[in-house]
């Protein structure tokens, strides 16, 4: 008696243990379904009216444009905090002082910081309380508070800073200095300057791998990548690349490092095991920024003259996809895994003067959208006092771009989840 009593207790245990495991796992599916980083692009062009640039969504998903954020002045390098939470964008145009700061949950312009002057490079600390911001044409790095949007310290670096890059603990910054060819390295608790290394003519890019033991530094002018051992703040070797680098990315795991060839219109690899350049992947027309997906399984790059973003597979070094932008696109980065449902509507806001000024959802009719997509090069003189590309091109022209609706197209097991659900009753009724 006491032995079927147990197999009973047994049985009953087991099957709403089983019922539980079941039932979670399918919320997991339901809420990891449609889950997907978006890449956030900076535009300097668009047909909104002169001096105003864009950023544009990009649901990693489906790989479609799903909101366009304008933005006064000449948008440059995008920087997401750990959260997805918040997107800071510099602002590459002469005298253009302020660092915009996008709220990401309704797509709002929440704040502008004034750093002190133009500014290229931003990176944000791991634990995501600080932004940094090299000014350019000066030898200062803003540090600003993401709690407060103010910047709260003032960095020392090299001539002209252009890039910055944190490392993985955050106890360090690493900045390029363009005219001064080093990388100053400094101390995030004292805010000095611990080292500087000699790299190449023009340094204009930077990238830490995760494990922290070597920083990539790309030279524009040299074009040529420096390894910088963190260890010894040394140069180790030195990588020959294509002509007129611009931006440079490392991969999760470490392995690879994804550099963008401006006038080769391609991409070099490097893996990091060898320090060499593995393969030389074609991509659009002046490539300019280069991205990893939080899963590593992608690279997106930014073709500026192409208007378009190349979509890489990192397992085969392949192009496989290719997203329209239509408005010379600059720089990109990822926000972390996300619900694609939070933009299931073409977005259009204006991110001007205004703060807290929510995005505007719009819907287009066919015609519209076709009117929407066309290209208008009539102010073409747009931004033409910012730099690019190794500090000698300007970018220059506008456009405008159809804001396409983000598909869901997940279907959640209800059926599975009925029926255990129904099962479930049944054997609960049945030993009453």
């Amino acid at each position: 008696m006491k032995e079927t009593t147990c197999c009973k207790a047994y049985r009953e245990h087991f099957f709403i243990k089983i019922f539980v495991i079941t039932v979670l796992v399918f919320l997991l599916k339901m809420n990891l379904a449609g889950a997907a980083p978006f890449a956030y692009v900076t535009s300097t062009g668009n047909n909104i009216e002169p001096g105003t640039g864009a950023v544009f969504v990009i649901d990693t998903a489906n790989d479609n444009l799903t909101a366009m954020m304008e933005i006064k002045g000449c948008p440059d390098k995008p920087a997401v905090t750990p959260d997805g939470k918040k997107i800071y964008v510099t602002d590459s145009g002469i005298g253009n002082t302020m660092v915009s700061v996008i709220y990401t949950e309704k797509y709002t312009l929440n704040t502008k910081v004034d750093v002190g002057g133009s500014s290229c490079g931003v990176a944000i600390n791991p634990a995501g309380t600080r932004a940094y911001v090299v000014v350019r044409d000066s030898s200062t790095v803003s540090a600003i508070s993401t709690a407060t949007n103010s910047v709260i310290d003032v960095l020392n670096a090299g001539n002209d800073p252009w890039a910055v890059a944190v490392n993985p603990d955050g106890k360090k910054i690493y900045v390029t200095n363009r005219r001064g060819n080093t990388t100053s390295v400094i101390d995030t608790t004292t805010n000095n300057i611990i080292a500087t290394v000699d790299v190449g003519d023009l340094p204009i890019g930077i990238a830490v791998t995760p494990d922290g033991k070597k920083v990539y530094v790309l030279n524009g002018r040299s074009n040529s990548v420096s390894v910088i051992d963190t260890a010894t703040n040394n140069v180790t070797t030195t990588i020959p690349v294509g002509t007129n680098p611009s931006e440079i990315a490392v991969t999760l795991n470490g392995k690879k490092v994804y550099v963008t060839n401006w006038e080769d219109n391609s991409i070099s690899v490097i893996d990091t095991a060898t320090d060499n350049v593995t393969t030389t992947i074609p991509v659009g027309t002046h490539p300019c920024g280069v991205a990893v997906t939080p899963d590593g399984t992608k690279v997106y790059v930014t073709n500026y003259d192409s208007n378009n973003v190349s979509v890489i597979d990192t397992a085969t070094d392949n192009a496989i996809a290719t997203v329209d932008v239509e408005a010379h696109p600059i720089k990109i980065v990822f926000g972390p895994f996300m619900d694609s449902n939070m933009t299931n509507q073409s977005l259009k806001t204006s991110l001007n003067a205004t703060e807290n000024t929510e995005i505007k959802e719009t819907n287009f009719s066919s015609s519209d959208e076709k009117n929407v997509a066309k290209i208008n090069n009539t102010n073409k003189n747009t931004n033409n006092n910012s730099e690019y590309n190794n500090g000698s091109g300007s970018r220059n022209g506008s456009s405008s771009r159809e804001n396409e609706s983000s598909k869901n197209n997940y279907a959640p097991d209800f059926e599975l989840l009925g029926s255990l659900t129904c099962l479930y009753t049944g054997w609960r009724l049945r030993k009453r």
